[in-house]
């Protein structure tokens, strides 16, 4: 059982978290300081600080919380699913269950919000596709295990998992520069995309009329 003095130091993580995000999606991301952040909250730097090394790790925060939960959402999937088929129902039914996970610390709607604002800025881009190289090995080493291959001797791995982050990049810039940027909208893009990996990669692309 939480003590009050853990509950206090949540509400304050918590607090210090929307306020910084608040701030990224207004005014910038380059364009506020951690005082800012702080001033918001009405706490000090220093305290700050104690919940985060600094601007990008709390622009990460929930991210980071829904990246994880999607890699429990890998491990846990079904051993007889193939490996592309796993991590897309563990991503579609991520974004059914967004609002749970999400709203334990800010709205759902801040969170897209500050995806777009990360595809609009290009140093929080730059750490999003470092961020993301490291998920995706994670991701390789769990499907690997998973299926009982050597990830450094069998390149199916790292492959089939390069595939699926492709499609979830090329997803989230066309969904970024929508004007529909709500949840549904992102799983239909998803699931869309995901569904069109087989003939998009082996499938012929022309037309009749150009045959």
């Amino acid at each position: 059982m939480e003590t009050l003095r853990e509950r206090k130091k949540q509400r304050t993580r918590e607090a210090l978290l929307r306020a910084a995000l608040e701030l990224f999606t207004t005014q910038g991301y380059e364009h506020t300081t951690v005082d800012e952040i702080a001033e918001a909250v009405d706490v000090s730097q220093r305290t700050f600080f104690r919940y985060f090394a600094g601007k990008e790790d709390v622009a990460f925060a929930v991210q980071e919380m829904t990246e994880a939960r999607f890699v429990d959402a890998v491990r846990a999937r079904p051993p007889h699913e193939a490996p592309l088929q796993a991590l897309r129902q563990a991503v579609l039914e991520g974004w059914d269950s967004i609002r749970e996970t999400v709203e334990t610390c800010v709205p759902v709607e801040l969170y897209l919000r500050m995806y777009r604002t990360i595809e609009s800025t290009p140093a929080l881009l730059a750490a999003h596709l470092r961020r993301s190289a490291a998920t995706e090995e994670t991701i390789a080493r769990l499907l690997a295990e998973r299926e009982g291959v050597d990830v450094d001797a069998d390149p199916r791995p790292r492959l089939a998992v390069a595939v699926f982050g492709g499609v979830i990049r090329v997803t989230e810039r066309q969904w970024s520069t929508g004007d529909d940027f709500g949840p549904d909208a992102m799983r239909q893009l998803t699931a869309s995309y995901l569904d069109q990996v087989t003939s998009a990669l082996t499938g012929n692309w022309r037309t009749s009329e150009d045959r």
